[in-house]
């Protein structure tokens, strides 16, 4: 059985939404237990009865979601929901953890108490996205790196590639580098040197430049730069839609006319929310950990959350993580074997 520990206290709607996605999980994913991080009594009240493949870790502390600061609190509150539910993973007692948790908390959590894997360099956070063809796209990192080496964002990149192989099950992922123009040479120096790198790496298909303007329709499968151009791109991304769809409803219900148009396309518009919609996707991994933590997001309700298992089962039965491990192995063999012959 697949085990995942979950952090039953964070979120903007926890426990309930948390708790029922857990329910909604169990359901429908036969190979799993999950075991519940938080406060027991108010656990128990959302459960409907017993179940044998639920456990209940009383955790009485709660990070809040505007945790001014992250690293303070959980060195602070090992007995959190969140630090508990982390600290497993080293323990071996889960094979991964989702919380909705404050981002910050999770990821300086991840760090202290999972760990990267030996020889990842540098973890990103890595959200899959919707696009106008209706495929997924992985978009890196996100924010956990302001600053990076090309040879660190290699190892992100191919993180990238076995995640889309394994979990979104696209046959032979695409990478491409998201720059200001698509001609060979565009971009800073340090995108100049991230082009070369990939453009001569066997590791995976390397597209080439891709500009913003392409995001929801990328020529590729996985979009990669630092996580401070990433995380704009994302936040833009995230705004420019809600924008629209708030004029869009604004123009619809500005006339009679309107109205009525807006009620015959009302299926149309579900099924655009629908698919523009995050709970569509669980959440965000945070790569390069020695165990898989899904960031699912705050504002997740159950069928969000439930998604979030759902991701985390699927990178433990495809073994993303061995895969990336394996790979990291055969690299530090091949660097000894160079210092050696030199």
């Amino acid at each position: 059985m697949i085990r995942i520990a979950i952090d039953a206290m964070g979120g903007d709607y926890a426990p309930k939404e948390q708790i029922a996605g857990a329910l909604l999980a169990l359901e429908k994913i036969s190979d799993i237990e999950l075991t519940l991080y938080g406060n027991e009594n108010e656990i128990r009240s959302l459960l409907k009865g017993e179940n044998d493949r639920i456990k209940i870790v009383n955790a009485e502390y709660v990070i809040g979601m505007g945790e001014k600061n992250p690293i303070k609190a959980i060195k602070e509150h090992p007995e959190s929901s969140m630090a508990s539910a982390l600290a497993s993973l080293r323990k071996d007692e889960n094979d991964a953890v989702v919380s909705s948790g404050a981002t910050q908390a999770l990821i300086a959590g991840a760090h202290i108490l999972v760990r990267r894997m030996q020889g990842f360099k540098r973890t990103a956070i890595a959200p899959v996205m919707p696009s106008v063809s209706g495929k997924p796209t992985i978009l890196l990192d996100a924010g956990a790196n302001l600053e990076i080496k090309p040879e660190h964002m290699l190892q992100q990149a191919y993180f990238a590639y076995v995640y889309a192989k394994e979990v979104l099950e696209i046959p032979k992922p695409v990478v491409g580098l998201i720059n200001i123009g698509t001609e060979e040479g565009k971009g800073r120096e340090f995108d100049k040197e991230v082009f070369e790198l990939f453009k001569n790496t066997d590791l995976f298909d390397f597209y080439g430049n891709v500009e913003p303007k392409s995001v929801l329709d990328p020529p590729c499968d996985i979009l990669i730069s630092d996580g401070f151009t990433a995380n704009i791109v994302m936040k833009t991304m995230e705004g420019t839609a809600k924008g629209m769809g708030t004029m869009l409803k604004q123009k619809l219900t500005s006339s009679f006319l309107g109205k009525i148009g807006a009620l015959l396309a009302r299926k149309n518009l579900k099924e655009f929310k629908h698919a523009m919609s995050p709970e569509e996707i669980g959440g965000a991994l945070i790569y390069g950990l020695y165990r898989p933590v899904i960031k699912a997001q705050g504002a997740s309700k159950a069928y969000g959350f439930y998604n979030a298992i759902r991701q985390a089962a699927t990178i433990v039965r495809n073994e993303v993580f061995p895969k990336v491990e394996r790979y990291l192995q055969e690299s530090r063999k091949d660097e000894n074997d160079e210092q050696e012959t030199a």
